[in-house]
């Protein structure tokens, strides 16, 4: 009954809105189909195609798009929570240190492989995207852990920041050690890429994102609260300690999920809630999490169409940073 009343709420709130979010519907469509069109060669869905375009299609640009909707929608969404939670505009989707983490796993995987192979280590036939999840699991459940200690939300902040710090450090020393190779593959991984998700990998992300766009579901009325304080959000009956519960959780499947598979995308999360913000002129979550989640798909979607210009593609996360940058000074600047 609370998940029927709440997607009922939810479905009256994009009512007020309906012009704005078909229009970012219409633009969503339209860059998932210029995404799917672009690329080295230019390729027309419709008509007779060959076999090599139809399989380009099929198992290359699809599945490249589709992740960048995902990737985009759930970073957002994990930025936008994040914001209200420490009530800090420049929180993001990474500042529980769960992208440290993810990376710490990566490292671990490939920097530490050819020690390990010589003993048999079981975990070597494991992917990035595993051992990544692996680190950012292990990250989330300390963050967790520690949420239950104190009660304040910016020592949770400091914690997870702290957390991030130690992974980036036990990187660094696995990299001063590493062989060129095993640096190679570790720094293309952290470039980020949407194009190494294919098919299969979905049926692992899409379940990590749908649990983690369910926890943000069920924290959307006290994620109002919270906009005005814990004490406010306290006062009106609404139990802080398991809102940031659930806001950890859904941050941490959500940045998480997408990090493990695409590597760590840059700016996206923290810059697109405050575009959905200005855009709706509204602070109310059933209204700034959808608008966060289309513009966040949208907005990867240009990244991704940016990227396939170049002869040699460029990283999704530098094109995302060109994009995110600015407005995050610009919100520096209007907060003086």
């Amino acid at each position: 009954m609370h998940i029927c009343k709440i997607f009922t709420n939810f479905v009256a709130d994009l009512k007020r809105n309906s012009i704005i979010f078909a229009l970012l519907g219409i633009i969503l469509v339209l860059f998932f189909a210029l995404d799917v069109c672009s690329g080295s060669v230019w390729i027309w869905p419709f008509g007779d195609l060959s076999p090599m375009d139809r399989n380009i299609l099929h198992a290359i640009r699809l599945p490249k798009a589709v992740t960048a909707i995902l990737a985009g929608a759930s970073l957002s969404v994990a930025g936008l929570i994040m914001q209200t939670l420490f009530r800090n505009p420049l929180a993001g989707p990474y500042t529980l240190g769960v992208s440290s983490g993810a990376s710490l796993g990566v490292a671990m995987l490939t920097m530490l492989g050819g020690v390990l192979s010589t003993i048999h280590f079981p975990l070597l036939s494991i992917g990035l995207p595993v051992a990544a999840c692996i680190g950012a699991i292990l990250v989330l459940l300390l963050v967790l852990a520690v949420s239950r200690r104190v009660t304040s939300n910016v020592s949770l902040l400091i914690v997870g920041m702290m957390f991030g710090s130690i992974a980036g450090a036990l990187v660094s020393v696995l990299q001063n050690f590493a062989n060129p190779d095993a640096l190679k593959l570790f720094i293309v991984w952290t470039l980020g890429s949407l194009s190494s998700v294919g098919w299969s990998d979905m049926q692992m992300l899409l379940p990590i994102l749908l649990l983690g766009t369910l926890f943000v579901l069920l924290a959307l009325k006290p994620l109002n609260g919270l906009l005005l304080g814990e004490d406010y959000a306290r006062g009106l009956g609404i139990n802080v300690s398991r809102t940031r519960l659930f806001i950890v959780l859904a941050t941490g499947l959500l940045a998480g999920g997408v990090t493990a598979f695409c590597g760590p995308i840059a700016f996206i999360g923290v810059a697109v809630p405050h575009i959905a913000r200005g855009l709706f002129s509204s602070s109310n979550h059933r209204i700034t999490v959808p608008a966060s989640a289309l513009i966040g798909a949208c907005l990867l979607l240009v990244c991704d169409v940016l990227c396939s210009l170049f002869t040699y593609p460029m990283p999704i996360s530098t094109v995302s940073a060109l994009f995110g940058a600015p407005v995050i000074i610009w919100i520096i600047l209007k907060n003086k």
